[in-house]
């Protein structure tokens, strides 16, 4: 019995002994496995995913700056990955800079990145002043090295020499110069009694808390080829098609005698702001072959004071012209449009008539002297079913007349008189591209309602200089062609 005890009792170990050596080998199969799991990939043959092989940054003004761009370097495999260096070639006499994975460095070396992970790289880049007047290109690029493997990512600005302006109030007659733009960073002041002038070609870049305060008189005077420019200093994307990116300009109560011709103005809070009647009897501003676009609040917001606009488109603006407060205006050839996009909603009239302004909780009233011949008021339908709105209140003297205009709305305007206009046609203008923020008011394919349907004026001009004919010229700020 012993004996055969024992035999079982063999067997038995035998059985414990194998399934413990089966578990142990089990064990180090998966401690190797998992090793392997944790171990960094070495082949060279690794899959790395670089988003992108290139980086251009747009129009840099020396010495301001940019924003930041990015880029991202996924580890595609199942493994660990090191990579043995990021750097930025050019070093630290470069004009970028590197962000490598939350480290302010140009140069970095083993960096993990775990298994279907990702790392970021933040590029900057600030231009030195050099004497050059036109645009240069800077650029640079990053070496990335791995297991063996060299990937690039190329480096491109578009830098630009300036005139900075920062907090500057204009004491004496000044003339600017076209040779290098203006970049303005706090504000730019002209004082009562002197006068700016600004020649043909010149470019005006505002920072996003930088007015342009007029006291005295801007005499801004470009041609059909050298536009005069008013806009954002961001000029790199999405920030250049940004409304709001700069103040605007702010003609107060003491400016008289302001001539823009040639000029556009884009990106503002409020393009033009025209504030209290002139102190002599000239328009206080005269408007000529210009444009104004993609203001925030107020394309042209003018109270109580006076403006001659001819040849003038405003487009996209959440108030495209407002008048209140009365005052005396004279608007011809002129288009007033907007179309919804991504930063703002058609929700407000293209035109505001208005003789009264609220004041301290009270409303202040005014003589109203205003004027719109051969004019194109129009917005896409959805928010808004009037695109005149035309108020009064009081006893003074009141007139708002509209002459071989064409415009939207359900309503005439009341109190208005209205002479040869055309309702509720569609002005077919050439191209309306909201989503790629493309607009073209001409009118090149089709027969627009707005074709020879003005009346005889003396403006012998449209907004691209074309020659109008003597009788019969086109509604709006261009003549087709």
């Amino acid at each position: 019995m012993e004996k055969n005890f024992g035999s079982h009792k063999f067997i038995v170990d035998l059985f414990v002994m194998k399934n413990s050596l089966l578990f142990l080998g089990t064990i180090f199969l998966l401690s190797l496995f998992a090793c392997k799991k944790d171990s960094f990939i070495t082949s060279g043959d690794a899959r790395l995913n670089i988003s992108t092989d290139s980086l251009r940054f747009d129009t840099v003004f020396t010495s301001v700056g940019s924003v930041t761009q990015s880029f991202k370097i996924r580890n595609d495999n199942e493994q660990p990955l090191q990579l043995s260096e990021i750097k930025l070639m050019g070093g630290n006499s470069s004009s970028f800079r590197l962000n490598i994975n939350g480290v302010a460095t140009n140069q970095l070396s083993n960096i993990a990145i775990a298994a279907e992970d990702s790392i970021y790289v933040f590029v900057s880049v600030t231009v030195n002043p050099t004497a050059a007047n036109l645009p240069f290109i800077i650029s640079d690029s990053i070496s990335i090295q791995y297991n063996g493997n060299q990937r690039w990512v190329q480096l491109e600005a578009y830098g630009q020499n300036a005139n900075f302006i920062n907090g500057l109030s204009i004491t004496s007659n000044t003339s600017f110069t076209n040779t290098k733009p203006y970049v303005i960073l706090d504000y730019l002041h002209v004082e009562e009694g002197v006068t700016l002038t600004i020649p043909p070609g010149t470019k005006i870049y505002a920072h996003a808390n930088a007015p342009i305060i007029v006291d005295g008189s801007i005499n801004a005077i470009g041609d059909a080829f050298n536009k005069i420019t008013f806009s954002g200093n961001r000029l790199d994307a999405p920030y250049n098609d940004f409304p709001a990116s700069w103040p605007g300009i702010i003609f107060r109560s003491s400016s008289i005698d302001n001539i823009f011709q040639f000029v556009e103005i884009k990106n503002a809070y409020q393009a033009m702001v025209v504030d209290q009647p002139a102190t002599n009897s000239n328009p206080k501003l005269l408007l000529l072959q210009c444009s104004i676009s993609n203001a925030y609040d107020a394309g042209i917001l003018a109270i109580n004071s006076s403006i001659n606009a001819s040849n003038v488109l405003i487009s996209n603006c959440a108030n495209n012209i407002a008048v209140q407060g009365g005052g005396n205006y004279s608007f011809t050839h002129c288009t007033a449009a907007s179309f919804s996009n991504n930063y703002l909603l058609h929700k407000t009239p293209v035109l505001t008539v208005l003789n009264f302004v609220t004041q301290n909780a009270a409303v202040v009233t005014n003589e109203l002297n205003a004027n719109f011949s051969n004019c194109i008021f129009w917005g896409d339908a959805g928010f808004i079913e009037n695109e005149l709105v035309v108020g009064k209140q009081g006893a003074l003297p009141f007139t708002v007349s509209f002459t071989n205009c064409l415009y939207r709305s359900q309503v005439d305007p009341p109190n208005a008189v209205l002479t040869n206009v055309i309702k509720n046609q569609e002005p077919l203008f050439d191209s309306i591209d909201a989503s790629n923020k493309y607009y073209d008011f001409r009118f090149t394919k089709n027969p627009s309602p707005a074709l020879e349907a003005a009346a005889a004026s003396a403006i012998n001009k449209d907004l691209d200089n074309n020659g109008r004919p003597v009788g019969l010229p086109d509604i709006g700020c261009y003549e087709k062609q």
